[in-house]
This record gives C-alpha cells, structure tokens and sequence, in this order.
C-alpha cells in the first residue's frame, strides 16, 4: 500500500520489523487513526492474541480508507503522490522526530479543525475576490507547513486578521435631521458651523445612498471641544467611534503598516481600528493631525495623503495586507489646533472648519449646561449640597482663567467640588460620632453667624457647614487663591509711546501691548520681544511710513527735527518675552505706539487693533479676527480697530460681543491714528507748514 521509496516509508518498515511482536499492536494503534474507545479497548486487552485480534481490523480499515482516497483523487504529478503518501506519517508526528503518542494525535486533530474553522470563517466574511484568492493560496500554504517553522505563526496571525476585517459590515446610518439636531444641541452649546456640516451631510444621504464620507478638518484652539464633538457626530449618525492619536507619530508603517517580510511586522493603525469596531463605515477621529513628525522611517503626513483622498481611498492598500481595503464610506474627522504644520497637499485634501474660542457668555452658558453638573456626578455631590451662581462663574472666567476654551473653567470647578466635598464629609462623619454621645454635648453653643457663613476659611473644619454651602466671592479667593488675572489695562496706557495688538495663537486669540522708547543715539531701531521675521519687517516699514509722513503729521524728535532718526535711538519692545512673537497683523499697532511716542499724545485706553500695513499706508486685511475679538471683549476693551476688508468677518462674533464692542474699519492708517487718539490726529496742511517756516 506505501510507497517504499519514499525513505520514510522504508524507515517506518525496518521499524515495524525490528520490532518486538509485542509492541506491535502498541505502535500501530499510535499509526493509525482510531478513536480514544478504540485505543481504550487495546489497553484493556491482556493476551497478544487478543490485541492483534482487535487492532488487524483497525488496520485494514485504514488501509481500504487510502485505497478509496487514492481512487478519487485527481491525477497529480509523482512529487505529489508521494507527499499524500506519507502526508498522515507527518501529521502523526512520525517524521519530524515527535514520540508516538495519544497526546500528539489529539492536538493535531485540534489543529486540523482549527484550520478548517478558519477556511470556512474566510469563505463566509464576504471579501472582495483578489483578497479572497490570496487568502485561499494561504491556506494552501498553511495545510503543507509544519507547526515548528516559524512563518506558521504569521501566515495563521495574517489569515485571521483577515477574516476578522470588516469587508461587507456596515452599519446603518440613523437619517433623521430633527433628533440628530436636538442632540448636537444637547451635547454641545454654541459650534453652529458644525452643527450645520452634519445636518447637510445627513440629508444628502438621505437622497443618495452611496455617498462618500467627507474628510473634516476642525482647526482650533486647545478645550473648545473638537474631540467630543467627532464622538457627538458618530453618536448622532449611530455609528462607531474610534480616535487615533498622531500626535508625535514619526513613522509611515504606522499608518500604512510593516511588511510581513519583517519580524514582529503588524498593520497600521487604520487597519487595526477598522478591527476593533468591526464595520467598515465608522466616525475615525485623527487627533492633533498638525503635530505629526518625520524620521529616517519616513512621513506619516504623506503616508495620510492616500488615506485622506476621496479619490484614492476606495482601494487603499497596507502594506501588511497587501491587498486593497475600501475607505470610501469611513467619515474621517481631523483636529489641529493650527494649519501652518499641516503640510499643504494634506491639507488641501480636507474640508476645512474654523472652531474659535467662546465668549464668556457661552462659556458661562457651557459651565451651567454641562460642566458643573459633571463635576458634582464625578464628586458625588448633589445640587442640594452645593451651589455654583452664575456671578461665581463669571469671576472664574474673568479673573481665574484666561483661555480659548473651557478646561481650566473645567479644572477651577473641580477645585471647589473637592473643597466642598471636604466639608460634607467632615459634616457626615461629625454627625456619626456625634449619635454615640451624651444629648448635652451634641447641645453645642454654635452662634447663628457661624451658620449662615459661607466657605470663607477652609482651616476652619470645627462646625459643620450647613447645606447648600453657597460658593461666592470670598469662597473662591479660599479655595482658589488671590485671583490670577487683573485687568491692567487702563493702568499700562498712562504715558506716551504704548498701544494694544490683538495677536492670534494657537491657543487663541491674546491681546499685545507694544511699548517704545526713545533716546539720543545714533539712529537705530531695537527690536526685543522675541519677535519673528515678518514682525521685524512690520517695524521698519511702520518706521519707515511715520519718517515720509513726519512734517504731515507735525512728528519730531527730541531735538524738533522732523527727521525722526537724527541723532535719536528707537526701541520697541513687546512684553512676555518668553513668548515668540511673529505675523503681519501687529503693522497697525506698531505705527500707533510710535505716533503716540514722537506727538507726546496718550492712546486711547479703552482701544485695540489689529492690521497689516505697507509702506503707502493702506490697510490689509489679516486673519482669525473673532478669535481676536473675543480677546479684547476679554480684556474688557470697548472699541477695536480692524481692516475695512475684514467686515465680512464680524457676521462670525456673536451678537452680545458685538453690542460691547464698537468697530471701527480702517482703509488707512490716517483713519487708525484718527480712531486710536482722543480728538483724532491732527495733521498739518501744506499752508500751515510754510508758515511755520517763515
């Protein structure tokens, strides 16, 4: 029946015949395929002749199981036969040194069924047919190698990712507009611009079904809700949500994956999300896209190109894979807090949206909706226990925390609850031991101003507080401390020679004074602050435009000479030199702190301005104008001087803001000097200036 020239055939026969008889039965048993029965009946068999009686069956039974095999197989080539010849000699552990045992021939069994549950698990996830092909020329790959060689382990680990991936599983969008607007605006207040992306994107899928998933990109300073937004937007549509954080990711194979080429090679992190949600149309949210890195192990930004185009991504292809996965119907959602280290062919792939800082109106509205209430669920407190006023709120906001979002107002609320939750407790366990003592002693003499005090000094722990503790004013410098932020403003401006910017960073928008001074010199300008660049250029031709226009405007150095630099030294400095400083939109500021320098004349204190300048004086528009706004709304500011191009930008401030504040737009820097100065800057005409020569 085998054959004998294949050598391990042969040496299985000498085996069998250097034998001794009564090991035989043993041997063949531990050959042949049997049932643990048919084995147990074996054991149980005492005599040789009684053994042999019940093992020849078992035996010929075998031997007629591969004569019918063979007949049915198809005809292969000789190389073939021989490997079915002694492919169940392997599979018994025969050949690869393994001992006969019942042990061994039970995990195989288990191995073979595994294999098999995988086939059938690939043939039934749908795939498309070029994956489907690799996975079955794998599986053929699998069945021929032994156990011990390691690319076993990752031809197996790469077949049951890919039965695991997604191919045909998606989930059902939820299309109604109504309830997915009612629910944005629970979650979130304010973040219209959003808010209106997902509602078209929701009823454009409603008119056509296959509609590609947008990639958007939320731009923004740090708090203002970018990430639980995209978690808002899956939970509306009623999909899955899964984040990706990029930030300080140096290496491509992260998004695109390793080669199985290499050891310890994996997918990228797509692939990988893809599997833990287990549909292929979920929410991915590519947190901090802008801080993404670059190595000697490539660009992950470039690697994003493929992944991020609506065009390309129906096939995009990991290297682990190998084969191409469809991404069309994925709604990507990119944060960033700035778009100046999103490299631009990125960048130019995403649908871009402005999330500016809130006014402290709407942060006032957010701390009431959501934040004090999380804080006191996360404490374990209750409404009946503590009490937040808006005026408390509001000192919070002015005087405690000065940012574009709602994190640190986040933080300072959590504060007050662990203070509070001190007091309760202390009350709770003052009460307990208070029950084991005599009636006299619980029948302290508490005077009632001590009752009706508020948290006013946290050392004070002997009386316990009555509730609701009711957090004011004096509570907060207790719990808080001496309030971080003064409004020094009206105090910075009460000498010549200084203006207020409005400067746009990253983490939002931020007032800048700009303070100079001159000094008899040689005619050179200082620049100190830690400025950039531009900022440096802006200077010089705000020096430049004020030295042409000298004699209109009647400027003088110290000596009377209308040449400003003549034997007179310049220095402009902008505060919190830690801080790097560069831009455009500082021109306007810097040509009003030095008009007010050479005229002798104070700025208005209650004005701020922003605007890039030219040499002929003109105006130029600038951007993030409602992030700078909002910070002079901040400051408590009451007029702002902006670009006349930049009206189109006010429709963004919110109405409040803008019933605060009076525009003023500028074409020129004849109207800024006019708006900056009380009684606007006068300037002289040709006439008054001959006579004065004469």
């Amino acid at each position: 029946m085998l054959d004998n020239s294949v050598p391990a055939v042969a040496k299985l026969k000498r085996l069998l015949n250097n034998l001794p008889r009564e090991l035989l039965p043993d041997v063949l048993t531990s050959i042949i395929r049997t049932t643990n029965e048919e084995k147990l009946k074996i054991l149980d068999a005492v005599s040789l002749e009684e053994r042999f009686r019940v093992t020849i069956p078992l035996l010929l039974r075998q031997i007629e199981g591969l004569k019918l095999l063979q007949k049915t197989r198809s005809l292969k080539s000789d190389d073939d036969k021989r490997v079915v010849a002694i492919r169940p000699l392997r599979k018994l552990g025969a050949i690869n040194g393994k001992p006969f045992s019942l042990e061994n021939a039970d995990e195989d069994d288990e191995d073979s069924d595994d294999i098999i549950l995988l086939e059938k698990k690939i043939k039934s996830s749908n795939m498309p047919e070029p994956a489907l092909k690799v996975c079955v020329k794998e599986i053929k790959r699998l069945k021929k190698m032994p156990q011990s060689m390691p690319e076993y382990a990752l031809t197996r680990n790469y077949l049951e990712l890919m039965s695991e991936l997604p191919w045909s599983k998606s989930t059902r969008d939820r299309l109604d507009i109504r309830a997915a607007r009612v629910l944005l605006d629970n979650d979130h207040y304010a973040m219209a611009k959003l808010k209106r992306r997902v509602l078209e994107y929701l009823a454009v899928r409603q008119l056509k079904n296959n509609l590609k998933g947008p990639i958007l990109c939320f731009v923004g300073p740090p708090g203002v809700g970018k990430t639980s937004v995209g978690r808002s937007i899956a939970k509306t549509l009623g999909r899955e949500f899964h984040r990706i954080a990029l930030g300080g990711v140096c290496d491509q194979s992260d998004i695109r994956g390793h080669r199985r080429t290499y050891v310890g090679s994996m997918p990228g992190r797509i692939i990988n999300g893809l599997k833990t949600v287990g549909v292929n149309n979920p929410v991915f949210l590519l947190d901090e896209v802008d801080k993404l890195g670059k190595s000697l192990q490539g660009d992950p930004a470039a690697a994003l190109l493929e992944v991020l185009d609506p065009e390309q991504n129906h096939s995009f292809t990991d290297h682990y894979l190998n084969v191409a996965f469809d991404l069309s119907q994925v709604l990507f959602i990119a944060t960033a807090n700035t778009t100046a280290t999103i490299p631009p062919a990125l960048l130019d792939r995403m649908e871009v949206l402005e999330v500016p800082g809130y006014s402290q109106e709407e942060k006032l509205e957010i701390a009431h909706r959501h934040l004090i209430s999380k804080q006191l669920v996360q404490h374990g407190l209750t409404p009946e226990q503590v009490q937040i006023p808006p005026e408390a709120t509001l000192e919070i906001i002015t005087r405690y925390t000065r940012e574009a979002g709602v994190r640190s107002l986040d933080r300072k609320l959590g504060a007050i609850c662990r203070a509070v939750a001190v007091k309760v407790a202390e009350g709770q366990h003052r009460e307990t031991n208070s029950a084991h003592t005599d009636g006299e002693d619980r029948k302290a003499d508490i005077p009632d101003q001590a009752k009706l005090e508020m948290i006013t000094e946290t050392a004070d722990i002997t009386l316990p507080p009555e509730m609701p503790i009711l957090i004011d004013r004096h509570a907060l410098k207790d719990i808080l401390g001496p309030p971080m932020y003064e409004i020094e403003v009206f105090e910075r401006l009460n000498q010549p020679g200084v203006a207020i910017g409005l400067a746009w960073t990253p983490l939002g928008g931020e007032i800048m004074f700009v303070e100079a001074s001159r000094m008899d010199g040689e005619g050179q300008l200082t620049l100190t602050g830690q400025l950039g660049d531009v900022m440096k250029e802006s200077a010089h031709l705000a020096i430049s435009w004020l030295r042409s226009n000298a004699k209109k405007y009647w400027l003088t150095n110290v000596s009377g000479s209308f040449d400003l630099l003549d034997n007179t030294d310049i220095h402009l400095h902008f505060p919190a030199g830690a801080v790097t400083k560069d831009g455009p939109s500082a021109g306007v500021a810097i040509v009003t702190c030095l008009a007010s320098l050479f005229s002798g004349r104070l700025v208005c204190s209650d004005v701020a301005m922003t605007g890039e300048i030219t040499l002929r004086g003109l105006v130029l528009p600038v951007g993030g104008i409602k992030d700078k706004v909002l910070a002079a709304h901040r400051a408590g500011l009451k007029r702002v001087i902006i670009p006349k191009r930049n009206e189109k930008d006010l429709e963004e401030i919110p109405v409040n803001v803008q019933q605060d504040l009076s525009f003023v737009l500028a074409d020129s820097l004849e109207d800024v000097l006019n708006a900056a100065f009380d009684g606007g800057f006068l300037q002289k005409n040709e006439s008054e200036l001959l006579n004065s020569k004469l």
